[in-house]
């Protein structure tokens, strides 16, 4: 069986996928490619995109063999699947003939990005291309690969965040204490995910800009892999409530983590109960055995004002431990911090940061957590992503490059004929007709990463972290990208269609 779960690789699409094959006019060729159409939660002012995750698509999901089996199992799901549960059309001569021909591979080239790419909306991120009579198909996987949205939402969402930090960073932040910059946004979202391979999607996303996570699925994958065993997520021990909550008391919990793992780094939850309590009372009870281990202890308070609470502990902990004035005049707490992991946003981050500032502290001295806000709380429509038709060559050898142009939506409007995408002499990538920046030209971003099952050699994940961490800082946080070349293109399509519609 070669489908995921035991499904039939025919039918991982939408159902009214398998009926296109016979409305597209014939054809020698089709082209379909996929972009982001809107920045992160529609911001106007960042329009940044940080693409990553094709290879886990093309990898688990497209370069893989279709079998007459498959077609079998197909065509009994079909047979009920229409309304009334009569036979539902499927392009069943189609898939047996490739499985003849192509050994079972999906008859199509698909284009993509290099992962880890920073780029702007509207860049195509990948191009899929099908031939001859597979032209029918083009569009038959669109269902999975425009699931490509998913990893790089998540990605963009974290660098996002690494953004907001990294400033804190610069402003309060010794050179000495940057290190500690790439665990300041920890992954806490495995149990929010919907399923496991959520977690390993979404959690190597992360990865491309931080090194702390406790979603486990994700930085095995990203090491073994992904990046030729070596290691690229960390992490520390901890306590949760009902660890705090099984010893009669806090304070002997607290003792029982610090005799445990107190030479180390390691956090303890701290509002099982009463927070103030445990912060005026308890840690100061616990400050001996703390010192005495020589250990870093990490406070985390899991409910409250994000703001308030995050303060507290770093009242708190510098009352109880002490803390040094870095050179650019902020308090650095000795061998302490607080994590905040509860309600974390871009939104709360940033103002948590900003007092944190305020009140005289290092950003240093505060981490966060993020979930459900990370892995969970977005979806396909938090940049609109979309996989359109944007070329055919008809059977009698006429061309047209194709739009979508809603009149009551301009914002879903797609663009027309075949991409390529270079940068210009500031490094920002561009998008172009392809005949201005052909599949061949070294320059040109879009390279071949499948073609009928053949798939390229992708790189390790360190390589990809490094380029997101030089081309995404370099990049104008918006810039109009697309060719004076195409733009003409585009203005001669959108009067032809004015012409033939009206």
């Amino acid at each position: 069986m070669s489908g995921f779960l035991g499904i039939p690789l025919m039918v991982m699409t939408d159902s009214y996928k398998t009926t296109h094959w016979a409305l597209y006019p014939e054809a020698k060729k089709c082209v379909a490619y996929g972009e982001f159409r809107k920045g992160y939660n529609g911001d106007k002012e960042d329009t940044r995109i940080l693409f990553y995750g094709i290879r886990y698509i093309i990898e688990n999901h497209i370069a893989i063999k279709w079998t007459k089996k498959d077609v079998e199992l197909a065509e009994t799901f079909f047979a009920t699947h229409n309304a009334g549960f009569t036979a539902f059309p499927f392009p069943k001569d189609l898939f047996l003939k490739f499985i003849e021909e192509n050994d079972g591979y999906f008859p199509v080239k698909i284009e993509s990005l290099p992962e880890g790419t920073s780029c702007y909306v509207h860049t195509p991120v990948f191009q899929i291309t099908a031939e001859k009579e597979y032209s029918l198909l083009v569009t038959y996987l669109e269902t999975i690969i425009t699931m490509a949205w998913y990893p790089a939402t998540v990605g963009t969402l974290s660098r996002r965040a690494r953004d907001r930090i990294e400033k804190a960073y610069r402003d309060t932040v010794d050179d000495d204490g940057f290190w500690t910059l790439e665990s300041r946004l920890h992954d806490f979202g495995f149990r929010g995910c919907t399923c496991i391979e959520q977690s390993v999607i979404g959690g190597s996303a992360h990865l491309l800009n931080f090194s702390g996570t406790d979603t486990m699925s994700a930085a095995y994958y990203v090491q073994f892999s992904l990046n030729n065993g070596k290691p690229i997520a960390t992490s520390i021990p901890a306590t949760e409530h009902s660890v705090m909550t099984a010893h009669k008391t806090e304070r002997d919990a607290i003792l029982r983590e610090i005799s445990t793992y107190g030479s180390g780094v390691f956090a303890c939850v701290m509002d099982s109960y009463d927070y103030s309590n445990a912060l005026d009372k308890v840690l100061p009870s616990i400050a001996k055995q703390k010192l005495e281990k020589g250990g870093f202890m990490v406070l985390r308070p899991d409910s409250g004002d994000p703001v308030e609470v995050v303060l507290m502990g770093l009242r708190s902990a510098e009352k109880v431990f002490g803390s040094d004035v870095n050179k650019k005049g902020y308090k650095v707490i000795r061998g302490a911090s607080v994590i905040q992991g509860d309600a974390v946003t871009i939104e709360s981050l940033e103002a948590i940061l900003n007092a944190v500032k305020e009140a005289g502290f290092s950003a240093q001295n505060v981490a966060f957590g993020m979930g459900g806000g990370l892995l969970q709380k977005l979806n396909r429509d938090t940049m609109s992503f979309a996989t359109k038709l944007s070329h055919i060559t008809y059977a009698d050898g006429t061309t047209r490059d194709i739009m979508k142009t809603p009149k009551t939506d301009t914002g879903k409007i797609s663009l027309p004929g075949e991409f390529g995408v270079k940068k210009n002499k500031q490094g920002i990538p561009i998008v172009y007709p392809k005949e201005y920046c052909s599949e061949n030209d070294p320059e040109n971003l879009l390279k071949v990463v499948y073609d009928n099952g053949k798939v390229c050699e992708w790189e390790d994940f360190e390589t990809i972290r490094n380029r997101v961490a030089k081309e995404w800082p370099s990049l104008p946080l918006s810039y109009d990208n697309i060719s004076p070349e195409l733009k003409i293109k585009i203005e001669k399509i959108v009067q032809e269609i004015k012409t033939t519609q009206s």
